[in-house]
């Protein structure tokens, strides 16, 4: 019988599939981004003179059909319930959780007795190691540790939680839709997290819930920035290396953070009735200091965002982002939102900081961050008062403690 080693891709092969790619019967290529533009699954029509596209992904279909017999797949602790008519008043989040560092920071949220606690992308970091097997085995294995942590698992007994994904739980840095093996990093997570039925039905893992009743009903959005996001532009290469980012905005129309059935969904999701809508996004929307990932880089999808929220069902609204290593709270009133003064929360990281505070404030000033950048590690929180129609947003430090926090009304 063979081993799971065997049955596992090699670097090298898989090194082909890594830019996954479409052949006709003339040798042409495009990218599986281009082809997928609109985000949906990958039609498989033939061409006019009677060639079929094929794909990486669709080559991968039967191995990992054979491989899911053969491994158990790693199952997160179980999760309490919240009810749909559960009035949020305290919302916590956060980003940015290696597998291996301490796991400290679950109890500190859990002290601040959140309703529900929103995982935003990054929440493990299943690359670290990766050999380029289509198996995705490191990944796997950051899973099952998670499922080992005590930590976690008290957490989940205890406060409800709802997750989406960033690049390292994705399975490679910076990935997008020409990640080959997306498809099976999507089983991976819905499996380990217990996706819904409607998220496990379609392509990426976007989803929404909405929580509360009588005038007090929150909406909860979680974007997928990554299952359908097309390849960003780099700088051109320099002997220096970019200080704040490789990537450069574009403005090409084709290019896409979202793909056209997220954005559908999320038109249709915006125009349902909600008092406040939280809307989160692994990568942060509002900033415009950096050339590492971010909505600046898709300008045009950006514009496309601000407006759909603009025109949506009349609600609050505050966004939540990860990603960077470090927090802030944001604030613009852009054009394309028609001047309407759009507010943002980055909470990063929860156990992996790399700089200071004082350090990182100063390499990147933004005027459209009200904060300092705080770099230690922390959290975020949401307070609700619906009677007052306020949310208090804030950072909290690995101590519980209060960094930075903004009182916003709607």
């Amino acid at each position: 019988m063979r081993t799971l080693s065997h049955l596992a891709l090699t670097s090298a092969a898989a090194a082909l599939l890594s830019a996954p790619a479409m052949a006709d019967g003339h040798g042409h290529h495009q990218s599986a981004a281009h082809h997928d533009a609109g985000g949906d699954a990958k039609p498989h029509a033939m061409h006019g003179d009677g060639h079929v596209p094929i794909y990486a992904e669709d080559l991968l279909a039967a191995y990992y059909a054979k491989l899911e017999q053969r491994i158990d797949l790693p199952v997160a602790p179980e999760n309490a319930a919240i009810e749909a008519d559960t009035v949020i008043t305290r919302l916590a989040f956060g980003s940015c959780n290696h597998q291996s560092r301490s796991q400290h920071m679950w109890d500190r949220i859990a002290a601040t007795g959140p309703d529900l606690f929103l995982f935003i992308g990054d929440n493990n970091y299943g690359d670290s190691g990766w050999n380029g097997d289509a198996a995705l085995t490191t990944l796997r294995m950051a899973y099952q540790q998670q499922a080992e942590t005590p930590e976690l698992t008290r957490f989940r007994a205890s406060v409800p939680m709802m997750i989406t994904w960033d690049d390292h739980d994705y399975g490679f840095n910076d990935a997008g839709a020409n990640f080959t093996f997306r498809t099976w990093s999507e089983t991976l997570f819905e499996t380990f997290w217990g996706a819904s039925d409607e998220v496990k039905s379609r392509p990426g893992i976007y989803e929404s819930r909405t929580f509360g009743t009588g005038g007090k009903v929150t909406q909860i959005i979680m974007l997928d920035t990554r299952f359908f996001r097309s390849d960003l532009d780099r700088m051109e290469y320099t002997p220096e290396r970019p200080p704040l980012g490789p990537y450069v905005p574009s403005n090409d129309a084709s290019k896409t953070m979202l793909g056209g059935d997220q954005w559908a969904w999320l038109e249709q999701e915006l125009a349902k009735p909600a008092d406040l809508r939280v809307l989160v996004s692994s990568i942060q929307v509002i900033t415009d200091a950096h050339d590492y990932e971010s909505w600046e880089a898709l300008p045009l999808e950006r514009a496309k965002l601000y407006r759909m929220l603009a025109a949506r069902e009349d609600s609050g609204l505050v966004m939540l982002s990860g990603d960077r290593h470090a927090g802030g709270i944001y604030t613009d009133t852009p054009a394309a939102a028609g001047g309407e003064q759009m507010w943002e929360l980055t909470s990063s990281s929860l156990n992996y900081s790399f700089s200071s505070t004082e350090r990182n404030t100063a390499r990147e000033p933004d005027p459209k961050r009200l904060t300092d950048f705080i770099s230690e590690e922390n959290f975020g929180l949401v307070e609700i008062d619906w009677d007052a129609r306020t949310f208090t947003t804030s950072l909290r430090g690995s101590e519980g403690e209060v960094r930075v926090t903004r009182t916003v009304g709607w």
